[in-house]
Order: structure tokens, then sequence, then C-alpha cells
């Protein structure tokens, strides 16, 4: 059996993107087509499993890994989403939620050995808890707060706190959360404060991502690094493409240190294009040569 270093798991989307202008762009997406390439790029050995409805295998050629590292995932419904920007940068948007995927179940998961197991979720109720419990038995198990933490109320997206965080957290080996959820979790406003609440909690490793820097805090030290795109037409994505980036470098072994650099470097060159992060692991070391 085939080893991997990194199982990304969770549901694509179909989506329909508005821009501050009025324009609209029809598109597949998700956590996981964000995390993918951005965790291949360091060289990690990724295997990503997908749950969508199996009449979208399309959104499968998107996901740029060899047929026998990938799955699908067979979801009655897949994910519709629809996101209206409203300003150039894309940081104030309105989302809502024609459709949401089945939940992840154990007996879904791939048969296959890994090293950490991603939850690249979008909304609560991806990922039920004793798939976290389950993939723990297996491996380590990383997760974007994302996926606890936003509701889908008929429709409408609504972020509330995670009644289970304080059993589910000790569970995880990393967490990534913005800003915004942080707080959600923590009421903290500061973002090392929130970390070091949420590692309190039990979570081994904790990341806040922001528009102006990236933040991972270790039980012993904090660190960030800035954010140094030259624009942002590549905004959608950004946390995603930080957490594969991230995570890929980690679990190969480099320090917390080096692995924020890279991931952000690299999300800041993403977001210099639309869409995912298609740039090699040179890219980004030539990016932090030339920028940091």
């Amino acid at each position: 059996m085939k080893k991997y270093d990194l199982l990304i798991l969770g549901p694509a989307t179909r989506d329909v993107n508005i821009d501050y202008t009025g324009a609209e762009d029809r598109s597949a997406g998700g956590a996981v087509t964000y995390c993918t390439p951005a965790a291949k790029a360091t060289g990690a050995r990724v295997f990503s499993a997908v749950k969508i409805a199996p009449e979208d295998a399309d959104i499968m050629d998107l996901i740029d890994l060899p047929a026998g590292s990938k799955a699908l995932i067979p979801s009655e419904k897949t994910t519709l989403m629809r996101n209206e920007y409203f300003t150039a940068d894309r940081e104030r948007r309105n989302s809502s939620c024609a459709a949401q995927s089945g939940p992840v179940l154990p007996d879904e998961v791939p048969g296959i050995d890994f090293k950490l197991c991603h939850l690249a979720g979008l909304l609560y109720g991806d990922f039920p808890g004793e798939l976290i419990e389950f993939l723990a038995g297996k491996g380590k198990v990383a997760a974007d707060a994302q996926g606890f933490l936003r509701c889908n109320e008929n429709g409408r997206l609504v972020f509330r706190d995670w009644p289970d965080k304080l059993k589910y957290l000790p569970y995880l080996a990393f967490l990534k959360t913005d800003a915004a959820e942080a707080e959600i979790l923590t009421g903290l406003s500061d973002r090392e404060a929130a970390a070091r609440q949420l590692y309190a909690w039990g979570a081994k490793e904790v990341m806040v991502s922001h528009n102006t820097e990236m933040l991972v805090f270790d039980g012993e030290k904090t660190c960030t690094c800035p954010v140094k795109a030259r624009n942002l037409s590549g905004r959608t994505g950004r946390g995603d493409t930080t957490t594969g980036a991230y995570l890929g470098m980690r679990v190969q072994g480099r320090s917390v240190e080096e692995s924020l650099l890279y991931a952000t470097a690299c999300v800041s060159l993403k977001m210099e294009t639309p869409g995912v992060f298609r740039g090699s692991r040179e890219d980004v070391e030539a990016y932090i040569r030339e920028f940091y």
C-alpha cells in the first residue's frame, strides 16, 4: 500500500462568483481544490478525497494528482455556493448556499496510510465528530475552523461557535482559523491571544490568518510572517492555499518558521493570479528571495 504524507479530505463546490462590478463567473471551488495544489508543490505525497455528487465528476479533473492519488466520495448533492463581493480586494462579501453535500462518514475514508489528514471543510455538518475520532486513530488530524463554524441555515450562511470545540480540539495536531473565526471561538479579538487560548483548549498548533500576516502559535513561541502580494486578483482561496502549503512543509519535517515563511510567500504569489496555485516550490523560493 502506498503511503502518503497528507490526506486532504472535504467537499468541492459549484460556485457562482459576482465581483464588485457585477461581473459573474461560474467555477468549481472548495477548500480541497485550493489546498491540494499548494500542498503538492511542496513535494509532499498528497492524496485528495472529494465529496461530490457523481454527476459532477468533472470537478475531479481540477485535482491535479494521478488517478491513483485521488478519490470521489459519492454524495447525493454537490455543495452549491454563491459569493457576491462588494470591494475590489474581495475582503467584503455575502455568501449563500443553495445545496450542501452530505457528511463524510468514517467508512467513506479511503483505505490509505497517511501521516496527517486535513479536514478541508466548508460548512458545519461536513465532518461529524465520530470522523475526527476515527481519523485520530489512523494518524494526525488537521482542520480548518470554517468547517465547524459556518452554518447553512436554509441557504443563509451564518457563523456560530462550535458547540463541541472543547471535546474535539484536543484531537487536532493543527487548527487553522481566520481572525474573525478565532474571535468567534474564543471571544478574543487579539489574534495571538486567541491562538494561545485555542492551544490551551487542546489544539497542538494554531494558525490565524489575516489579510496582512499569518500567525502560528505552537505552545512555545508565536511566529508571524507578512503577506506581500502585489495585487489581490486571486484573493479567493487565500486561507486554503496557505494551509495546504504550510501542512505540506510541516509534514515533511520543516520547522514552524520555515513552513510559515514558505506558506505566506506561496499565498502572496498565488493571490497575484486568479485560481488555484499553479506554481512550483522553486517559484515560491524565488519569491522568497526577491520579497522576503
